[in-house]
């Protein structure tokens, strides 16, 4: 970019009271503490000497970023972690203890398995560290000992006297000198492209005692430079603190502790109660051996802990991870799958996610009769072909695919009709650059002139409506350019053509995408180091909202924490952010209670996306921001998040239908099994105890393949609700089965083995049959089960009649065959009963809301939380009964127009 293309204008011309209007480039100024300040002061012709470098490297040490790596096989152990991988590994060692291997196998396999399939899916083949380390550069050149020299960028310390010329990546955050590399004066401004750092889509114009940034590029111009901050103290280096620093439990683990802590300490309390129970019962005989006992208490504990819970989420969310990269939505961490379905704010980046990253042609401002065609074409005439600008390739970009008369010629570097007999290039100080034409077919000479807005109305002399349109334009964040021709034969008299207008445009998909995610109950807003005025305009055009708040509103010290997390809360979008200003936005947003996505492509967005729910990097971006997010976009633009939206809600049912049933299953046998064995003294074969956890959980890993309701709004576990639901179920499916017993041996006196049977049978169908009932919200005939899922539910149970029937372990097992009457008895009881529980559970959904549970429970922050959300809705129906008194005048000022003008 050149300085013709600044918003600012620099000098202010005043023609008949009409002034150009000044727009301030707003910047982040970076702060230096008085002892770093007294070591910048280095000789620019001698530079640091060797002692110096080396006292420096020992105070600020190397100029690179801090390396945290994790080992792969302590990567690995850390999935053998958690409340239920404890129970299970301890129930695994119980196994072993007393000798019974078969348990043993199958509860080790279960748990490598889970370990696996969570290795293999989240499995990185770089950190986020590593990626910023590649942005910076590898070799610079300094003064050092009075000698310019070729050094490696590590070694640099603050101080040092660096050159910067065009393309270079900028090694370490420096400090323009204002000085040639021969030490002559050099006031000419430095061309910086910093869009991977700040997310502004122009590059930035630097001059003497501005801040360059570490990794940014020099796109234009040449200068020296001191070094005043290297490695983690630079702008980047601050980024990679915050991505390091960010090692939060993400939000699936920590519910599925909560479910686990619930179940553990259940199976736990009552099975400590069995043993203790047996052991002082059974005191003196063979039934009291604390091995035997022990045993009697492995296989409870084995048959109620959810040992196929992990398997069964990670399968889920893994299937879920193959459907989306179908989409071209790569998932890194397999937990997002489920965490994206409750993200309720989208927090987007603008440069280069919700806009194209490219400056591009927008509506001109024309004078008297000229066309679009016509300020296209002198625009081109005016252009330095091959210039590497991106405005000059806007230009020449927008009359390339506008003008027929370049569509259709041979020769590209040719204008038909047209001979550039003389060109200008843009000179820093007329700033503009100028052009003389031949008409070919009138064989007459025109002078074309290109430039600063203010330049060019001063060349036509003065144009007030000119000025309004460019103040017009400036106001909306749009840049401009003027283009004036002569119209005499001494081709001195300079007539205004018009304003071009350019902007960095929204991509085609964004304002449909950010629609379908309102529809959907995400609120999206726009985070960018862009200028304010420019992110309000995208954000109209997009169809947002247009409360755009600066950075400053997120460290303001005379506002509480409070005040600045509803201002974040209620605002569109944030401008003139660095790095930590995206973070402290996600924090912010997270400390609410709510779970925040955020989108980005830059090594700005890295932390934020590392500190988000779920970090978003799209199309194109950098190896920072992909490697520290949890999902990568492979197609342009964010329409592909909807498709994610909806493909991971419809998983995440399939996750809560199936914690739902696991979790009313676990309850109910652990209050059936542990008030039988005490009252009645009865226990089940360990055999048919076993083959109702292994045969359940395998056929539930079908459930990824299950049908399933999307839901209209982010989810939510509801632990309360859940565990509550559980517990109701719970209890009327024990109810049904000391019905089973009771009946079956008091009133048909059947023996004791073949009551096992029967009540193995029971056990492993009835609770088994719920989970067509907890798969949908509501009645389970309004959304109809996939048919894969519904055959190996059904045949699961089938296979346990077999088993019971036929009485498959034999009497040795203590299994006795009970026969096709009972068999069929109690598995028809078994699918009424599911239907029964089907309409208690869509009643308690019903009932279900936050104003019962506050009232039920009255915990002050349940008391307090309600409060406030009756007074949200209270000023929420105030607002909207204003908006609907400002639309009725509206409508009556307008009809009353009608009628006058009619």
């Amino acid at each position: 970019m050149t300085t013709e293309h600044d918003t600012k204008s620099l000098e202010e011309e005043k023609k008949d009271g009409v002034q150009f209007e000044s727009h301030e480039h707003v910047e982040h100024q970076d702060d230096i503490p008085p002892e770093l300040e007294a070591l910048l002061h280095t000789d620019t012709s001698s530079g640091l000497s060797s002692s110096e470098v080396a006292e420096r490297t020992e105070q600020f040490g190397l100029n690179e970023l801090p390396e945290r790596k994790t080992n792969p096989l302590v990567k690995f152990l850390l999935y053998f972690t958690g409340p239920i991988s404890y129970l299970i590994e301890i129930s695994c060692i119980i196994a072993a203890v007393v000798g019974d291997w078969i348990d043993f196998g199958i509860i080790l396999a279960l748990l490598v398995i889970n370990a696996i399939i969570g290795y293999i899916e989240e499995a990185k083949a770089e950190s986020a560290l590593d990626a910023l380390r590649q942005t910076l550069a590898l070799k610079t050149r300094c003064f050092r000992d009075s000698k310019l020299i070729e050094v490696e960028v590590k070694e640099l310390v603050p101080g040092d006297i660096i050159v910067l010329r065009i393309g270079d990546i900028i090694p370490a955050d420096a400090r323009l000198l204002g000085l040639g590399v021969n030490g002559e004066v050099n006031e000419s401004e430095l061309q910086i492209d910093q869009s991977a750092l700040t997310g502004e889509s122009l590059p930035v114009s630097k001059k003497k005692g501005s801040t360059v940034y570490s990794s940014s590029i020099v796109k234009q111009g040449q200068q020296l430079a001191v070094v005043t901050k290297t490695g983690a103290n630079t702008f980047i280096g601050r980024a990679a603190n915050l991505i390091a620093i960010t090692s939060e439990e993400g939000h699936f683990q920590k519910i599925i502790a909560k479910i686990g802590n619930v179940l553990i300490w259940s199976t736990v309390v009552l099975v400590l109660i069995v043993f203790v129970y047996q052991m002082v019962h059974f005191r003196d005989t063979e039934k009291g051996n604390w091995k035997i006992v022990l045993e009697n208490c492995l296989v409870l504990t084995v048959a109620a802990i959810p040992v196929g819970l992990p398997t069964v989420m990670s399968v889920t969310m893994a299937v879920g991870a193959k459907q989306l990269a179908a989409k071209q939505v790569i998932v890194k961490r397999l937990t997002a799958v489920e965490e994206l379905a409750s993200v309720s704010v989208l927090c987007s980046d603008k440069t280069g996610t919700l806009t194209l990253n490219e400056l591009t042609f927008d509506e001109p401002w024309l004078d008297k009769d000229y066309t679009k065609d016509d300020i296209l074409l002198y625009s081109y005439l005016a252009a330095e072909q091959g210039a590497n600008d991106p405005i000059e390739s806007a230009v020449r970009r927008a009359a390339e695919e506008t003008l027929e008369v370049l569509q259709s010629r041979k020769d590209q570097l040719s204008v038909p009709g047209f001979k550039v007999t003389q060109f200008q290039p843009f000179n820093p100080v007329t700033k503009m650059t100028q052009a003389t034409i031949l008409n070919l077919e009138t064989n007459t000479s025109f002078r074309v002139a290109k430039g600063a807005p203010q330049v060019i109305t001063k060349l036509v002399g003065g144009h007030d409506d000119a000025v309004r349109a460019v103040n017009s334009l400036a106001r909306r964040g749009l840049r401009a350019l003027g283009v004036a021709r002569t119209t005499d034969d001494a081709m001195e008299h300079f007539e205004m053509v018009g304003m071009i207008s350019l902007l960095d445009p929204p991509r085609p998909d964004s304002a449909d995408t950010i629609r379908a995610c309102n529809e959907l109950g995400v609120d999206v807003k726009m985070i960018t180091g862009d200028q304010q005025i420019i992110a309000k305009e995208v954000a109209a055009r997009l169809g947002m909202g247009r409360v755009i708040l600066d950075a400053n509103h997120l460290v303001d010290p005379s506002k509480s924490e409070e005040e600045v997390t509803e201002h974040c809360q209620r605002a569109d979008g944030f401008a003139q952010v660095i790095p930590e200003h995206k973070y402290r936005v996600v924090e912010l947003l997270q400390n609410k209670g709510l779970l925040v996505g955020m989108t980005g492509d830059g090594v700005n967005d890295a932390p934020a996306l590392k500190k988000a729910n779920v970090g978003i990097a799209v199309e194109g971006c950098t190896d920072a921001a992909r490697s520290a997010a949890d999902i990568v976009l492979l197609a342009a633009g964010l329409s592909t998040i909807v498709d994610g939206v909806m493909t991971s809600r419809a998983i995440f049912q399939r996750l809560r239908s199936y914690a739902l049933y696991r979790i009313t299953s676990t309850i109910h046998f652990l209050l059936f099994m542990f008030i039988i064995t005490l009252v009645e003294d009865w226990r089940m074969p360990a055999v048919l105890l076993i083959m109702i956890c292994v045969l359940n959980d395998a056929a539930t890993l079908v459930i990824s393949v299950d049908n399933t309701e999307i839901s209209e709004r982010p989810d939510k576990w509801r632990i309360g609700q859940l565990l509550t639901l559980s517990v109701v179920l719970a209890v009327l499916l024990a109810a049904l089965s000391f019905g089973h017993f009771y009946v079956a041996r008091d009133v048909f006196h059947v023996t004791d083995n073949e009551l096992h049977s029967i009540m193995y049978l029971h056990i492993s169908s009835a609770p088994h049959f719920v989970i067509f009932s907890t798969r949908v919200p509501g009645f389970w005939w309004e959304n109809m089960p996939h048919w894969i899922f519904a055959v190996c539910i059904i045949g699961t149970q089938v296979v346990a009649l077999f088993m019971s029937v036929y009485g498959v372990f034999g009497e040795r097992e203590g299994v006795a065959p009970c026969g096709y009457g009972w068999g069929f008895a109690v598995l028809g009881i078994s699918l009424v009963y599911f239907m029964f529980l089907d309409v208690v559970k869509v009643y308690i959904f019903r009932m279900w809301s936050f104003e019962m549970t506050a009232k039920v429970v009255p915990l002050k922050s349940r008391r307090a939380k309600l409060a406030s959300r009756q007074l949200d809705d209270a000023h929420h129906e105030r607002v909207q009964e204003s908006w609907k008194k400002i639309a009725t005048a509206y409508d009556i000022v307008a009809a009353f127009q009608d009628k006058q003008n009619n």
